[in-house]
């Protein structure tokens, strides 16, 4: 599969080779998962492996990790989807990762147990009406 190149300001072909605008290539490459060379007339040239490259990107972005975790799995990777090698550096990163979107989640499942709790409690003492909170000239809602 051949590279592509890319000019600021152009919408190229990568985008349907990729699924990926030009900031978004550009945004990858300032963050080191993504390398191109630059021609001397402004373009950036990606090789061939950089379409596979935004693809593993793209899959492990989806999974919730950080571009920064992502430059420190890539080396790892194999394949689209990506395959990882399990090497214990990059387990412990992933578990950590996971770590934190599991904490993510228990706050959340707080924050919507607290809210329904509130939500209860104002639906069984109801009866008064008051304005809609986004300020908009409506008739006040009765709870």
């Amino acid at each position: 599969m051949p590279g592509f190149q890319e000019r600021a300001g152009e919408c190229p072909a990568h985008q349907s080779e990729t699924g990926v605008n030009a900031h978004q290539l550009r945004y990858y490459e300032a963050r080191g998962l993504l390398e191109a060379d630059r021609r001397g007339n402004g373009y950036r040239e990606y090789d061939e492996s950089a379409v596979l490259r935004v693809t593993q990107i793209r899959h492990l972005l989806g999974a919730g990790l950080f571009s920064e975790d992502i430059a420190y799995l890539l080396p790892c990777a194999v394949g689209e989807a990506p395959e990882l090698s399990g090497c214990p550096e990059l387990l412990a990163a992933m578990r950590a990762r996971l770590a934190q979107l599991n904490d993510q989640l228990d706050r959340l499942a707080q924050s919507r147990d607290a809210l329904a709790t509130y939500i209860d409690a104002a639906e069984r003492t109801g009866g008064e009406s008051y304005p809609p909170f986004d300020g908009a000239d409506l008739d006040p809602v009765p709870v």
